[in-house]
C-alpha cells in the first residue's frame, strides 16, 4: 500500500469536485478551474508571506547591525533577533508557510492524477489525460505535449531569472556587513525552478496540466505581490 493512501479521502473529495465541474465544462478545463480555486483560497497565506519577506528586507540593516554588535556572543544575538522580530511582528520563516501548506494539496493532486480513474479517460485536444509523454504518438499528441512543456519551461525561466536577481541583490546588499554563511546548496536553488519540467516527464498529461496551471498562478502571484520591487526570495521560487 502506498504511503499516499492516507490521502484517499481527500483524493475522493477532489475527484468528486472535479467530476462535478466536468459536467459543465471539459474535464481538462475543470482541472484548471479547480487548481485556480484552491490557489485562490491559499492566496491570503501568500500575501502574509510577502508581508513577512518585505518586513525582513526592511529590517535587514538592523539585523546586520545586531550581527556586528553581538558577533562574539551567539546566544545574545539570537535573543536580540528574536526580540526585534517580535517587536516588528515579523518572522524569519514567513516565506515557508505557503510552500508547506501547498504540499498536502500537491500530494492529493498527484495521487488523483497518477491513480487510474474515470477523469483520466477524457482528453485534452485528443491527448488522453492519463497518457504520459513517453506514450505520445502522432503529430497532434506531440504538439499538445510540446505546448505544455514549453509553458512549464517558460515559467521556469521567469522564476530562474527572478531567483538569480534576488540572489545578486542579497549578495550586493550592505557590503562589508556581517552576513550569515551561505546554506549548503544555496547556489542550486535557482535551478530548482526547472524541477517541474523534469517532474512532468514522469506523470500523465492531467498532472502536467495541473503543474502548468499552478506554475503560471505562482509566477503571476509573485509578480503582483512583489510589484514594489522587493526581491523575491530564491527559496520561494520553487513550488
Amino acid at each position: 500500500m502506498s504511503v499516499l493512501a492516507v490521502l484517499d479521502p481527500a483524493v475522493a473529495l477532489a475527484h468528486a469536485v472535479v467530476a462535478a465541474v466536468a459536467q459543465l465544462v471539459p474535464t481538462a478545463l475543470a482541472i484548471v478551474l479547480f487548481t485556480v480555486a484552491v490557489r485562490l483560497a491559499l492566496h491570503p497565506l501568500a500575501r502574509a508571506a510577502a508581508r513577512g519577506e518585505k518586513a525582513r528586507a526592511r529590517l535587514a540593516p538592523r539585523v546586520a547591525a545586531l550581527q556586528r554588535k553581538h558577533k562574539d556572543r551567539p546566544e545574545r544575538l539570537r535573543e536580540a533577533l528574536a526580540e526585534l522580530y517580535r517587536e516588528e511582528k515579523a518572522s524569519p520563516f514567513a516565506g515557508c508557510l505557503p510552500v508547506l501548506v501547498q504540499i498536502p494539496f500537491f500530494s492529493v493532486m498527484y495521487r488523483l492524477f497518477t491513480t487510474p480513474n474515470d477523469l483520466l479517460d477524457h482528453t485534452l485536444f485528443g491527448v488522453p489525460l492519463g497518457l504520459h509523454v513517453t506514450g505520445a504518438h502522432g503529430a497532434g499528441q506531440w504538439a499538445v505535449f510540446g505546448v505544455l512543456f514549453a509553458g512549464l519551461t517558460a515559467v521556469g525561466v521567469v522564476n530562474f531569472r527572478r531567483a538569480r536577481r534576488a540572489a545578486a541583490v542579497a549578495k550586493a546588499a550592505a557590503p562589508g556587513t556581517a552576513r550569515p554563511a551561505p546554506q549548503p546548496g544555496a547556489g542550486l536553488l535557482p535551478y530548482l525552478s526547472f524541477g517541474s519540467v523534469l517532474f512532468a516527464a514522469l506523470v500523465p498529461a492531467a498532472a502536467v496540466l495541473y503543474l502548468l496551471t499552478a506554475g503560471v498562478w505562482s509566477a503571476a502571484e509573485r509578480a503582483w505581490l512583489y510589484r514594489d520591487g522587493t526581491p523575491v526570495p530564491a527559496s520561494a521560487m520553487v513550488g
